[in-house]
């Protein structure tokens, strides 16, 4: 392998020097499930601006005020009206 082609296992940070970064591997990163809550703590509904809820056993966020449900996808929250879905009758 020429150094050109070889491939990059070293990650630049110019605050902080460099870092040697594991090469890949075949096993599957592990899947986060959940929101980070500092996360949560500022985002509020598109639609509304109003406070969001967690829903960990259906993987969304609701918001009350607006009727919605926004899907989490991967550990991260999808906050667009037009993915998120109509929702009636919210505990």
């Amino acid at each position: 392998m020429t150094p050109s082609s070889a491939p990059c296992y070293k990650l630049i940070n110019k605050n902080q020097g460099s870092h040697a970064m594991n090469p890949p591997s075949d096993e599957p990163a592990p899947r986060r499930s959940g929101v980070d809550p500092k996360l949560l703590e500022i985002l509020v509904c598109p639609a509304s601006h109003g406070p969001l809820e967690y829903d960990a056993a259906a993987g969304e966020l609701i918001s009350r005020k607006a009727g919605l449900a926004y899907p989490i996808r991967d550990g991260i929250p999808i906050m667009l009206v037009s993915e998120a879905r109509q929702i009636r009758d919210v505990p």
